[in-house]
């Protein structure tokens, strides 16, 4: 796969949906390069600023922002992903935070979900309005305060072990339509192993330098597939 932006520092990547509670100068701060995928490339031009590339199939991006980053413009024409899908899979990085790709929308939050796992190889932080999700790597310590939210959502059948959880996941066979492991808590530092990349990891918005430590020093990360 061609990668068009290849970082040693971790990404910023903007869509198109709504940003809230300063989620491009959250995610700017901790990930400075900048990418936008389509339509994110507005939010990005009335910020003031400019992206490294604009990657996605180019229906929602807005006439001044196609201008003021024509050169900078990577279309992908097909229609079977999404934009986030086609940004996130061209960007070789550490990891990659993802503001403006959610919007409130459940058709949309799920095709993220979908995206996540789709590319487990990828690791993708999306920062929402309370929380943040990632797909679990094959193995996950996570320096966490007692109490602190710890929800698990498989996409896919999926086993976990786990140490520091109020709840342990020894021995369930998590599925979407059977057993799931949402509004579980920490009770300290959380350790996580999943033997598929199948199981989301969603914590509070407040956690999100933990689970940025926590990818970047993952020993071992899902084969691309």
């Amino acid at each position: 796969m061609t990668t068009i932006v290849h970082a040693q520092a971790p990404v910023t990547l903007v869509g198109g949906a709504e940003l809230r509670h300063n989620d491009l100068t959250t995610a700017l701060s901790r990930a400075p390069r900048l990418v936008a995928a389509d339509g994110g490339a507005d939010a990005i031009l009335a910020a003031g600023l400019r992206p490294e590339a604009v990657i996605g199939d180019m229906d929602s991006i807005g006439a001044p922002a196609r201008a003021a980053f024509a050169d900078l413009l990577h279309p992908i024409a097909e229609q079977e992903s999404t934009d986030f899908d086609k940004a996130l899979r061209h960007i070789a990085a550490p990891l990659v935070l993802a503001v403006g790709v959610t919007g409130g929308r459940f058709d949309h939050e799920l095709a993220v979900m979908h995206v996540l796992m789709r590319h487990a190889d990828r690791p993708c932080i999306v920062i929402g309005t309370q929380t943040v999700v990632f797909l679990c790597p094959p193995a996950l310590d996570l320096a966490l305060a007692p109490g602190a939210l710890v929800s698990l959502f498989p996409m896919a059948p999926v086993r976990v072990a786990s140490r520091g959880l109020h709840w342990p996941t020894d021995g369930l066979l998590f599925s979407p339509g059977h057993t799931i492991g949402t509004s579980n808590a920490a009770t300290g530092p959380v350790r996580l192993a999943a033997d598929a990349p199948a199981m989301l990891v969603i914590l509070a918005r407040p956690a999100l330098d933990a689970a940025m430590a926590a990818l970047t020093t993952a020993p071992s990360r899902w084969p691309a597939r």
